[in-house]
C-alpha cells in the first residue's frame, strides 16, 4: 500500500521469488507496471518483474499481507482506505520513516494486527514503473504472534502470518531481514540517521557523499544526533549500537543517495519532516531538552516547503 520507491523495490523482490504481489500506486506507475511489469533496477540484477498493479485501496482484499509503505503524513488517511476491504488475519507491516506509525495505525486498525519494521535502503524512482536501487535493504521487524501467556505480541488476530513466517519468506526473497524484540530502539536509530541527513540532503539538493564534505557540515551532524540522543534518553528508548559510527556509514555506504526529503521537495511534494527532526522538536519541548540544531533544519525544510503547502490550501 503505497508502492512509491520502497514499496516496489520490496514488492518486486517478493514477486521475483514467485509470491503473488499486488502493488497499489499512483496511476502513471500502475499503467508503466500493467504494460510490462515493474523495472526493477537493482546493483546485482536489472529485470521487468511481472506482478499486478492497482490504484484502489480495495486492491488489499484477500492480502495475507499488507506492507504499509505511505508517507508518514497519510498514514490515518491510508489505513481508513484500506480498513473496509482487510481480513481480520491480515499482518500489516509498516515500512515508513519515523517511530510513531504503526501505533497511530492501530487506532485505525484495532481489529488488526500491525507490526514495525525499521527500512535501510536506499531506492528511487527513476521513471513510472522503474524502481533503482542504490544500496542496502535490510529489514528489521517487530515480532508478532502470541506469546507463552496467550497474549498477542503485536495485538490483531491469532490467525495473521506471524512476523517469523514473514522473515522468512523474505530471507529466500533476497532481502536481508531480522526479527527484534527492541524495534523501538531501532527505530529510534533510523530516526536519528534521518535527523543527520534527510534537511541538510535536501536543503543543499546534494546526495550524501557530497552533503557531508560540505565546510561544517559533519559537526552540525554531530550537534543533531546529539540532541536526538538526549531526547532518547529522556524518553527512555534504548537506542542500539554506536550512532556516530552509524551516521559515518551511512555516506559510505549510499555516496549517490538524496533523502527521501530532498526527492520529495524536488517533485514540489510535502516532506515528512514533521516526523522527523520536527518530532524530535516537539518530544525535546515536553522533555525539556533544547534541540536547537534540529529546530534551525526542520524550520528551513518548512520554509523550503511552503510554497507547496500554500498550493495544497489553494487547491
Amino acid at each position: 500500500m503505497g508502492a512509491g520507491a520502497v514499496g516496489c523495490y520490496y514488492g518486486g523482490m517478493l514477486a521475483r521469488a514467485g509470491h503473488e504481489v499486488m502493488l497499489i500506486a499512483r496511476p502513471a506507475h500502475v499503467q508503466a507496471i500493467t504494460l510490462a511489469g515493474l523495472r526493477q533496477q537493482t546493483q546485482s540484477f536489472d529485470e521487468r518483474v511481472p506482478l499486478r498493479a492497482s490504484t484502489e485501496p480495495g486492491a488489499v482484499q484477500g492480502a495475507d499481507v499488507v506492507l504499509f509503505c505511505v508517507k508518514s503524513t497519510d498514514t490515518e488517511a491510508a489505513g481508513a482506505l484500506i480498513r473496509p476491504f482487510l481480513p481480520a488475519s491480515t499482518l500489516v507491516l509498516c515500512l515508513q520513516n519515523g517511530v510513531d506509525n504503526a501505533d497511530r495505525l492501530r487506532a485505525v486498525l484495532p481489529q488488526h494486527t500491525v507490526a514495525s519494521a525499521v527500512v535501510y535502503v536506499a531506492v528511487e524512482m527513476a521513471g513510472p514503473g522503474h524502481v533503482r536501487h542504490n544500496g542496502r535493504g535490510e529489514l528489521v521487524i517487530e515480532p508478532t504472534g502470541f506469546g507463552p501467556d496467550h497474549a498477542p505480541v503485536a495485538g490483531g488476530d491469532a490467525r495473521s502470518i506471524s512476523s517469523q513466517i514473514l522473515a522468512q519468506a523474505l530471507i529466500k526473497a533476497g532481502v536481508p531481514t531480522e526479527i527484534s524484540d527492541n524495534v523501538r530502539g531501532a527505530l529510534w536509530a533510523k530516526l536519528i540517521l534521518n535527523c543527520a541527513y534527510n534537511a541538510i540532503s535536501a536543503i543543499a539538493r546534494q546526495p550524501y557523499g557530497q552533503t557531508t564534505q560540505g565546510e561544517g557540515v559533519q559537526e552540525v551532524m554531530r550537534d543533531v544526533v546529539g540532541e536526538c540522543l538526549a531526547v532518547a534518553r529522556a524518553d527512555a528508548v534504548h537506542v542500539p549500537g554506536d550512532i556516530q559510527a552509524a551516521v559515518r556509514q551511512i555516506a559510505e555506504t549510499m555516496p549517490r543517495q538524496y533523502s527521501s526529503t530532498a526527492q520529495d521537495l524536488q517533485r514540489g511534494k510535502r516532506s515528512e519532516i514533521d516526523y522527523l527532526n520536527g518530532f524530535i522538536v516537539r518530544r525535546g519541548q515536553a522533555l525539556g531538552i533544547a534541540t536547537p540544531a534540529n529546530r534551525v533544519l526542520w524550520t528551513l525544510v518548512k520554509l523550503l516547503e511552503a510554497p507547496f503547502e500554500a498550493g495544497l490550501k489553494d487547491a
